[in-house]
């Protein structure tokens, strides 16, 4: 079990905590009462939903293509529901997260490929949340990029050392960061004030064109997140442990309610986000967008100061928070597939490095930020996939195993990931290599 997942022992607000958990499995607490305790797993995972990599993929998309994408906001919120509610029961389960399921059903010959593949994810998923943190100190401080990827590295470990108080105190600190995000969302579509019509038509009619493969597997890579669905098996594997197959479903629909109140709130940020840059950007001329920076620039003359502050601020609560979750996952990663942890310390400077430089070469965010989900979007698969196979299992899962139903939705979610990332590399070989259409 890894530093992250482990239950703190000797603290008191921990140790409460569980009690009021194991009061409410047992039938002695009724209402709000007896779901609070299992409230905090699911919002620490929807930050990666809302996290810088959503802001430059969602507003490109919106810029450039208006309201057209916002069914596949939508589509994809959907599928990170299924997704995740099924990486909190395996946790469940099996006291058990993913990573460490896969070393022990999988060969060594596979795992190293696997780790690898998820370590890559991990450095993606790093350079999007310090990426964006960063620009938003830039924002709202006027300082250099680089000084504020420093400040995102010195806050990280800052929120990450609450885990020593327990499970709470960090999950109560990044869920205000999500309602802070959430916030300042709700303000700029006040402040824009969209077409509920066309928002209402494009969330559900999809539109299909060649041209928006890219940022479509961009949207999936950033609301479907690779290193949640590895880090929310991890959050609910030893946090409440179930003592018979009663609590065990029990304690999986009281994660259910967790879920089904923090992913949706995600997508109504994400939604935000794209339906603000339609109506502010895209209806304005402004369909190409090279950096949040040009976002932040633009979005303040056509709405006013306050709607730039709030998106700064909005930016910058996404990116701090993320990247402390990131930080989470990337330990979760390590430990479970090759069971060797180094300190935190470490695989934060590390992770941290390719931010840096991009930083440090004053690259293009937005493009940056969209190129890293879409690495998210390839390599997606790779812990979807065994995902759905192991909670189907009912030797793994025992009382929590799949119904039918689930696995055929889940399949259907995995091979719509597989479908539209093969489109993508087929169309972006199409436009770059001769010969290929």
């Amino acid at each position: 079990m890894t530093d992250a997942a482990r239950q703190p022992e000797g603290v008191p607000e921990a140790s409460a905590s569980v009690r009021a958990g194991h009061e409410a499995l047992g039938g002695h607490r009724r209402g709000p009462a007896a779901v609070l305790p299992f409230i905090g797993p699911a919002f620490i995972a929807s930050v990666a939903y809302i996290d810088p990599g959503n802001f430059a993929t969602n507003i490109s998309s919106g810029a450039e293509f208006g309201y057209n994408l916002l069914w596949v906001v939508v589509y994809a919120n959907v599928m990170a529901m299924i997704i995740q509610s099924l990486s909190a029961k395996l946790g469940i389960a099996t006291g058990k997260n993913l990573p460490e399921l896969m070393r022990e059903q999988y060969p060594p010959w596979l795992i190293w490929p696997l780790w690898v593949v998820a370590e890559i994810m991990a450095m993606a998923t790093d350079l999007a949340e310090f990426v964006g943190a960063a620009v938003g100190f830039n924002l709202l401080l006027r300082i250099p990029l680089l000084v504020g990827a420093i400040l995102t590295g010195i806050a990280t470990f800052g929120m990450l050392y609450l885990q020593r108080r327990g499970f709470r105190p960090l999950e109560a600190l990044i869920t205000v960061m999500v309602l802070v995000v959430a916030g300042c969302y709700v303000l700029e579509l006040i402040l824009s004030g969209p077409s509920l019509g066309q928002m209402a038509y494009h969330g559900v009619v999809p539109y299909v064109a060649p041209n928006t493969f890219l940022l479509s597997a961009g949207i999936l890579g950033a609301t479907v997140m690779p290193h949640v669905v590895y880090l929310h098996s991890a959050l609910t594997q030893s946090r409440i442990r179930p003592r018979t197959d009663l609590e065990a479903r029990r304690l999986y629909r009281f994660t259910l309610v967790d879920v089904l109140i923090a992913l949706p709130l995600a997508g109504v940020v994400n939604g935000g986000m794209l339906v603000m840059a339609a109506v502010v950007f895209h209806e304005h001329g402004f369909t190409s967008l090279s950096d949040l920076g040009a976002a932040y620039r633009t979005l303040t003359p056509l709405l006013g100061p306050a709607a730039g502050a709030i998106f700064a601020v909005s930016l910058l609560a996404s990116g701090l928070s993320s990247s402390a979750v990131g930080t989470m996952a990337g330990q979760i990663v390590m430990q479970g597939f090759i069971g060797f942890s180094i300190p935190v310390w470490v695989r934060r400077f590390i992770t941290m490095l390719p931010a840096l430089v991009v930083v440090g070469l004053g690259l293009p965010t937005a493009q940056v930020l969209v190129g890293s989900q879409v690495v998210l979007s390839i390599v997606l698969a790779f812990a979807v996939v065994p995902l759905i196979a192991f909670t189907s299992n009912r030797k793994i899962m025992g009382a929590l195993v799949n119904r039918r139903i689930t696995t055929l939705v889940g399949w259907l979610c995995a091979a719509v990931i597989v479908a539209l990332n093969i489109l993508l590399v087929v169309t972006t070989l199409g436009a770059h290599v001769p010969g290929v259409s």
